[in-house]
């Protein structure tokens, strides 16, 4: 029995074995064996990038407003409550609540200064009416003196001379010491008025601080401005604002309303192929979530500044896409993938780029069904097929793949490999030109930052035999350093003189 069973085992993986092996050489042969036609028509070079929708229009969804309330010192707050992402809202639902515990405890604190100013201001006010009563009192008192002593001078005036001498002097004394008490008086009266005036300015500004507050925190709870589904508010890193999120005096939507009637795909399109892309471009369009359904939209804009996106090594350019038409089942937020049309070609032959095969020359050619090897003249590409300029006609059958034994196949076409190393030379020329065009756009406006005028003189002296204005190309750089030498105060170089 034991012995049966390890004859079956043995069988049954010699038999998986050999299904493997069948299966894999029958999928070679497959491959191998697969024709593609050479075709003719229009031919689209197109640019593919993701994308994301988004309402072409929206309206914010807030949080308090502290531009207002110059009484209150703008922080962080924490979402403490939100409304699931795509809600159908009507005006004056709600949407979030804002943790009010860090200004509860604030409007607290500024509630017992207020009472703290109020009680200041009521003793500030029973204080100087004391004060200045008895300040009164005492210049009534000090009247009735001066009286007292004009009676005495009057009485006086059959005395002996000291002693009409000394009523005088009493007298005196008296008008002084009355005219100095009212003189304080007074200087008392404009103390407390500007005392009082502090004393209410500071309750008045205490009062406000405390409406600022009470106003703020009334807005804690952020009810819908309009109808609409909820689609919450990405921050500065392209995180979605949640509960536990914060906003900020600078950022403080929580979420947005679209208007779902106009959509747009907002994607990013890197540094090669930015150059390719323009505004009023075609552009195909499918929608992840429905990938039966496509749509068609036209590129709105192209940014002209690069930006360097989280987790990316190359730079990107933003790139918006409108689309065309409605289409109720399109939401914020649905991935998309967009097929920028950059150039249409008409009436052209081309073929799958995976037919194309280079030796160590780097010259192209294809293995036709017939049993040659052409040479091919390749013109632009897409992502999956490539025009043929020269080598192919319509029509044409060829291989997909790298055949069975393709040392058999007769070498034709030859007269082409000309034609393929003049393209690769001009080609080559092409890119050197382009490269000097930008280099010597760089260095003027590096000139132009720098500040660098150079005066004929300069130039002469710089270019020697060459004349002011007739540089060579990269002379540019050799006149900037000659221009810091200058601003250093280093002696001027001589030009050479030719021999």
């Amino acid at each position: 029995m034991k012995r049966t069973i390890i004859i079956t085992g043995i069988v049954v993986v010699v038999a998986i074995i050999i299904l493997i092996v069948f299966s894999k050489a029958t999928s070679k042969k497959d491959v191998s064996n697969l024709y593609v036609e050479a075709k003719k028509a229009q031919f689209d070079i197109v640019v593919t990038t993701t994308g994301e929708l988004q309402a072409e229009n929206s309206t914010d969804i807030r949080g308090p407003e502290f531009s207002q309330l110059r009484n209150i010192r703008g922080m962080d707050i924490k979402i403490q409550d939100l409304v699931p992402e795509g809600t159908e809202v009507k005006t004056g639902d709600f949407i979030a609540t804002l943790d009010r515990t860090s200004f509860d405890n604030t409007l607290k604190d500024e509630l017992d200064k207020l009472t703290t100013y109020e009680t200041n201001l009521e003793m500030k006010i029973l204080d100087t009416a004391v004060t200045l009563s008895s300040l009164r009192d005492n210049i009534k008192n000090l009247q009735f003196t001066v009286e007292e002593a004009q009676i005495t001078l009057q009485q006086s005036k059959y005395e002996p001379p000291t002693t009409i001498r000394q009523a005088e002097i009493s007298l005196d004394k008296a008008n002084r010491g009355l005219d100095q008490s009212i003189k304080g008086y007074s200087l008392r009266v404009e103390q407390a008025k500007s005392d009082m005036r502090t004393n209410k300015h500071n309750l008045s500004e205490q009062q406000r601080r405390v409406s600022d507050l009470q106003t703020l925190l009334s807005k804690f709870d952020i009810k819908a401005p309009s109808p609409g589904m909820v689609i919450y508010k990405r921050d500065r890193m392209g995180n979605k604002r949640k509960i536990g999120s914060t906003i900020n005096p600078w950022d403080n939507v929580v979420a947005t309303l679209p208007d779902l009637s106009s959509m747009i795909s907002k994607t990013y399109v890197n540094e090669i192929d930015v150059s390719k892309v323009k505004a009023g471009q075609k552009v195909e369009i499918v929608v992840d979530a429905f990938p039966e359904k496509s749509y068609t939209g036209v590129v709105s804009s192209v940014a002209n500044i690069g930006e360097q996106l989280p987790n990316a090594d190359a730079k990107v350019f933003e790139v918006l896409i409108k689309v065309d038409g409605t289409d109720p089942i399109l939401r914020p937020s649905m991935t998309s993938g967009n097929k920028i049309i950059t150039k249409t070609i008409s009436d052209v032959t081309f073929i799958p780029l995976e037919s194309v095969q280079a030796g160590v020359d780097s010259i192209p050619f294809v293995y036709l069904k017939n049993g040659d090897k052409q040479v091919v003249v390749l013109g632009e590409a897409n992502e999956n097929n490539v025009i043929i300029e020269q080598g192919l006609k319509e029509g044409t059958q060829l291989y997909l793949s790298t055949p069975e034994k393709p040392e058999n196949f007769k070498l034709v076409g030859e007269e082409l490999i000309p034609v393929i190393r003049e393209k690769a030379r001009m080609k080559k020329e092409e890119e050197r030109r382009q490269r000097a065009e930008a280099e010597k756009a760089r260095d003027e406006r590096d000139a132009m930052g720098n500040g660098m005028n150079p005066s004929p003189e300069m130039m002469k002296q710089f270019g020697g035999a060459r004349g002011a204005g007739q540089f060579k190309q990269g002379d540019t750089a050799s006149m900037r350093k000659m221009m810091n030498m200058r601003k250093r105060g280093a002696p001027p170089v001589s030009a050479p003189k030719n021999q």
